[in-house]
């Protein structure tokens, strides 16, 4: 049986699943919806393509195995809200102003509300406990310090060449600000803080690691889409991308596999 607070971000979490469902199919099936430049409006397809195929199905899945206790599904819920609140952040604050306005308020609140709910009744040392010694926490930390790490520069050195030189970045002055200030905030401080934590074998450390990095390939995984969907499309350097961000969703891949292999049982004690 699912703790009190468990079960109200569960039940949080299916209006987040059906919700994600409708604004990704009707984006997909009326892209005339998007206001943006075509290659924005480009990049919303991919992004509502990969939602509907793979980020939805993973959340519906993680809801429905974690009522008959799993520990693989628990995490992957988790997952999917934390890919929630990045995704629609973009939509939320990037997208000229649509019909979808409220939905994307509601796909970034609401499972900022059911991700707090759910971490703060997780057993994490139960979980963590789970999680074989054999699980390779030096090879999946280094990944995540390197993706940390690197996003940082990535970001740091476009915003100093900018105020430097004033060159405009090929995602624009705006598009930096918006995607440069949610990996710095969002993304960065939990890869990290997650690696570290994880290399001391903490509990929360596997469950942060879990979590960002499975986000983060859903993501990647997202961008292989945009890049894939802008390149048919003719968008001048969507084709060169798609190696990139394949590549890093495999890595990301690799990782979560890492973990999840060695989660040993995955039957959630009754509460």
């Amino acid at each position: 049986m699912m703790k009190k607070e468990s079960m109200v971000a569960w039940r949080l979490s299916t209006a987040v699943a059906a919700l994600m469902i409708l604004q990704s199919v009707v984006g997909v099936a009326f892209p005339e919806l998007y206001r943006d430049v075509d290659w924005v409006i480009a990049a919303w397809y991919g992004n509502d393509l990969a939602t509907a195929l793979v980020a939805a199905p993973l959340m519906i899945w993680s809801l429905t195995a974690v009522r008959r206790g799993s520990r693989r599904a628990e995490l992957v819920w988790y997952s999917m809200l934390g890919y929630c609140i990045y995704n629609y952040a973009f939509y939320m604050f990037g997208a000229q102003l649509n019909w979808f306005f409220p939905v994307y308020v509601i796909l970034f609140a609401l499972p900022v509300f059911a991700l707090i709910l759910a971490l703060g009744s997780a057993d994490t040392i139960q979980i963590a406990s789970l999680f074989s010694g054999k699980t390779p926490v030096k090879w999946i930390s280094g990944y995540m310090l390197f993706t940390g790490i690197g996003l940082t520069i990535a970001w740091i050195a476009q915003w100093l060449n900018f105020m430097i030189t004033g060159a405009v970045p090929d995602v624009g002055e705006e598009g930096l600000r918006l995607i440069a200030s949610l990996d710095l905030s969002i993304m960065v401080p939990w890869f990290v803080l997650g690696a570290v934590l994880l290399l001391k074998r903490r509990p929360w450390g596997y469950i942060i690691a879990t979590i960002i990095i499975m986000k983060g390939a859903t993501y990647t995984l997202v961008l292989t889409t945009t890049s894939t969907v802008g390149a048919l499309r003719g968008i001048e350097g969507a084709l060169e991308q798609i190696p990139v961000w394949a590549a890093w969703t495999l890595a990301g891949g690799l990782a979560v596999w890492g973990l999840l292999k060695n989660l040993q049982q995955e039957n959630i004690q009754s509460q």
